[in-house]
């Protein structure tokens, strides 16, 4: 991936961070949100609701990179916030519908700031994390 642009994954794994810690939820103060953030099985399940499918692993590693180099997100003991400037881009979006919230940000992500750029922290998504999020959120959220 160049770092020469947003990537859709980098807008939905953003937009899967805003929903899952409760930033989007009709305007809500930051003090009703879930302060710690978002927990991974938490955030693919949200993208599941985006998009109908989860994000991969290198997806989620790459975008955090790429939001946190931008200073949007945080990810602080295995969860995942947004950053005061994320929640302003947040904020300061057109309004639309939550069918179309991705394609938004993707594009005010392309015409506001640029990217981080990759490498820019040290955070890394161990395999077996990936995998134990998708094994929660398969049983939370798919099982019957």
């Amino acid at each position: 991936m160049a770092d020469a642009g947003w990537e859709w994954s980098d807008a939905w794994v953003f937009v899967s961070v805003v929903i899952g810690g409760g930033s989007g939820r009709h305007l809500r103060a930051a003090n009703t949100r879930r302060p710690e953030g978002v927990a991974l099985a938490d955030l693919l399940a949200t993208a599941a609701h985006l998009n109908d499918s989860i994000p991969t692993r290198d997806d989620v590693e790459v975008a955090v990179h790429r939001l946190s180099g931008a200073g949007l997100v945080t990810v602080t003991d295995g969860f995942f916030g947004l950053t005061p400037m994320g929640e302003r881009l947040w904020r300061g979006r057109p309004r639309t519908g939550l069918a179309t919230a991705v394609d938004t940000i993707h594009g005010v992500l392309n015409r506001s700031i640029r990217p981080g750029p990759l490498g820019s922290m040290t955070w890394t998504l161990a395999e077996d994390d990936y995998a134990a999020a998708v094994r929660e959120y398969t049983v939370r959220y798919l099982a019957p």
